[in-house]
């Protein structure tokens, strides 16, 4: 008959506990290492670097209703790589879009933040978007990101490779 666990040595428990860290750390790293195109999908960066897993994550967030931020990286991304003829209009677009406190897809950003941008409006530069930018991409890798590994959408994106 079982008395309980109380009742085994204390070694057992012991290497029980130890057989749980390890088993816990495995799946965790399993789920941090997802494999996208032959490459491990373990930060935010090699996703949105891979046209599968970014069109991937753009469908989980249509999904979650939160595309904004993707989008306003990836706004923000086209702004730095435009030439110097372009960049005012395209700055206009994104303020429009992302940044005014009535755009259709206003995007989570700091007061200071939001000020810095809006105060230089009339003259933007190759990095007017930078600090905003980084802002929300670490916004997208500690909130959306995690959710996505673990989202059907991850699922579908590395089995259709």
């Amino acid at each position: 008959m079982c008395k309980g666990i109380s009742y085994l040595p204390s070694s057992c428990l012991e290497k029980a506990k130890e057989m749980r860290v390890m088993l816990s750390h495995l799946a965790e790293t399993h789920h941090k290492h997802k494999i996208l195109d032959g490459k491990a999908v373990h930060d935010l960066e090699t996703l949105l670097n891979n046209i599968r897993g970014l069109q991937a994550f753009r469908g989980f967030l249509l999904s979650e209703f939160s595309e904004e931020n993707l989008e306003f990286w990836l706004a923000c991304e086209d702004y730095r790589l435009s030439p110097s003829n372009l960049q005012k209009t395209k700055s206009s677009n994104i303020y429009g879009q992302f940044i005014n406190p009535d755009a259709p897809q206003e995007v989570n950003l700091d007061a200071e933040t939001r000020e810095a941008l809006l105060s230089v409006t009339d003259s933007p530069c190759a990095d007017t978007f930078n600090k905003a930018q980084q802002r929300i991409y670490n916004l997208m890798a500690k909130d959306s990101f995690p959710r996505f590994l673990r989202s059907p959408y991850c699922m579908e994106a590395i089995k259709a490779f």
